[in-house]
């Protein structure tokens, strides 16, 4: 090699350090002061919760305190987009739930992109979905369920938390992948849908494990079946709805850590790796069950993927349900 050659390979060298010392410095240096996590739902929920079980530990491990916001309203939308117009330095990030990929679909004007507005660090938790009935009713398990409504067609009626809430849209699926016809009700809040259902006045719903599993031990509502794929760790006996009658069928909500798009990957991956991390703590898994959460830990790539599905998943749920839109 003559002295020329030897002199532009020491220069492509020399570049390819500069190139890659800006980023390392980033990530040695973060964090250097305290992270916020916008919670875009009231204080008290499972998106709150969750957030709260893991910002303690995260912020031991992070060396900086994890504040939390709550900055609920308009189903999430308005601490969403707080996030999105946040700055991209890996201080701020923004906890999603469900309805973080149902909005697209029911929202006309929505103030963010859910997906390029974002970076996504993590997938936290997954909460099943089940189905429960009055006690009343005839039935013990999914298939006799479907049997009553198909021979009571339009008589059946269940409650949820509102139009395009996430159970409302759970019920929507259900209805359609197991061809019974039902009666919608809306409430303002699965609260008082819970106890309309424990008093007669609707015959069903989809409720997160975590507020069904005190009624139903009591014998105040029945379980017929679980809305993911394998069976919860809260009511392991519990069968899944797929495996009861409708094949595919899964309806849950989740929890999840998003940062403003631009966020250098190297506090993405840091960010992941600790939480990954925090779930894997004893007393974390142990609060999290206790809100029927099962925890995840899904890499960057699969949240990401996991939202684009959601997205499309729940936008054909919506359109053929014929949810009217938010304007």
């Amino acid at each position: 090699m003559n002295a020329k050659s030897k002199f532009r390979l020491a220069m492509v060298s020399l570049l390819a350090v500069f190139a890659i010392a800006p980023s390392a410095a980033v990530a040695q240096a973060w964090p250097s002061k305290p992270i916020h996590f916008i919670v875009p739902f009231a204080a008290g929920g499972v998106a709150d919760v969750v957030a709260r079980t893991i910002a303690s530990p995260l912020g031991e491990a992070l060396g900086q305190p994890v504040i939390i916001e709550n900055r609920g309203g308009a189903g999430g939308t308005i601490g969403t987009a707080v996030g999105a117009r946040s700055a991209p330095d890996g201080y701020t990030f923004v906890i999603p739930a469900a309805s973080h990929a149902t909005t697209p679909g029911l929202y006309t004007h929505l103030p963010f992109d859910p997906v390029k507005d974002f970076a996504a660090v993590t997938q936290v938790v997954t909460v099943p979905y089940i189905l429960v009935v009055n006690p009343s009713l005839p039935v013990k398990n999914v298939k006799e369920f479907i049997a009553l409504a198909k021979s009571k067609p339009n008589q059946l009626v269940y409650g949820s938390a509102g139009n395009g809430s996430s159970n409302h849209l759970a019920g929507a699926l259900f209805g359609m992948m197991s061809g019974i016809d039902v009666v919608h009700s809306p409430y303002k809040g699965s609260g008082p849908a819970l106890t309309d259902l424990m008093g007669g006045h609707i015959q069903f719903m989809f409720d997160t494990i975590n507020t069904s599993v005190g009624h139903i031990k009591a014998g105040n509502i029945r379980a017929l079946g679980i809305g993911t794929l394998k069976p919860s760790r809260v009511m392991p006996d519990l069968p899944t709805i797929s495996d009861s009658g409708v094949p595919g069928f899964e309806a849950a909500t989740w929890i999840g850590v998003l940062a403003p798009a631009g966020t250098p990957h190297e506090i993405v991956a840091r960010m992941h790796d600790e939480i990954v991390k925090v779930l894997q703590i004893p007393e974390v898994q142990q609060r999290l069950s206790s809100q029927g959460a099962e925890p995840v830990g899904s890499t960057p790539e699969q949240f990401d993927a996991f939202i684009r599905n959601e997205i499309v998943k729940w936008g054909k749920v919506i359109k053929q349900a014929g949810v009217p839109p938010v304007q």
